[in-house]
């Protein structure tokens, strides 16, 4: 049986800027403030929204 994995994601990078494709996945992912840190369930969707927004996250 799968167990449920998660992946680890810092913001690094400001939003100020940003066009509102990206403030949307941010928000989308769960991100409130700069250099917080979220752990999110690892599926497609959310690996496709984190290779969108790469160069503004980290990933663990």
């Amino acid at each position: 049986m799968e167990e449920n994995k998660t992946i680890k994601i810092t913001l690094k990078k400001s939003l100020i800027g940003k066009s509102e494709r990206f403030k949307a996945i941010i928000k989308s992912l769960g991100f409130k403030r700069l250099h917080q840190t979220i752990e999110v369930k690892d599926t497609p969707a959310i690996k496709g929204m984190i290779n969108k927004v790469s160069h503004m996250v980290t990933v663990e």
